[in-house]
Formats: C-alpha cells, structure tokens, sequence
C-alpha cells in the first residue's frame, strides 16, 4: 500500500506540475512512460528489497502477474496526473 499512495502522490505532482496548454494526450503519453518507470522500479524493489508484502503483488502468477502490476502503477499514476492538472488549473484561476 505504501508503493501506491507515493506513486499516486509522484503522479499528482507530475499533473500540478506540468506547465503548459492543458494537453491531455501528452499528460497521458508522458504519464504512461513516467508510470512505467515508477512501476518497474516499485515492483523490483517489492520483489527484493521488501518480500514482507509492503506493495501490490503477483508472484504467483509468474511474468504475467509481474506486467499485471506494472500496468496498475501505470493507472495509479495517470489517474494521479490527471487529478493534479485539475487541481492545477482550479489554484492558477
């Protein structure tokens, strides 16, 4: 749980900001990428640097489960970005 609430608070960050014309597709582009790097890196460091279960996991589903769970950091953060864009446009009013 703890891996998703930073990935989740790393995404509304990344939404607030980044500057710019409200371009949601490239908010979405760079927050699949972005998503896909934390996602990688907090599913490696739940695997072998905390195995006590802190973060989503899958093992028992070998490779596909280990896709499974990056794809979900991936949602989690996009959904962050999009939420700090929001909030980003309703503070610079």
């Amino acid at each position: 749980m703890l891996f998703e609430l930073l990935t989740f608070f790393i995404g509304i960050a990344f939404g607030f900001l980044h500057k710019g014309k409200e371009d949601y597709t490239g908010i979405l582009k760079n927050g699949i990428i972005a998503g896909a790097v934390v996602g990688i890196v907090a599913t490696l460091a739940t695997m072998f640097l905390l195995p006590s279960g802190s973060g989503l996991r899958f093992d028992f589903l070998g490779a596909f489960g280990i896709i499974l769970v990056i794809v979900v950091y991936i949602i989690i953060l996009v959904f962050g970005a999009f939420l700090g864009d929001i909030a980003e446009k309703a503070l610079r009013k």
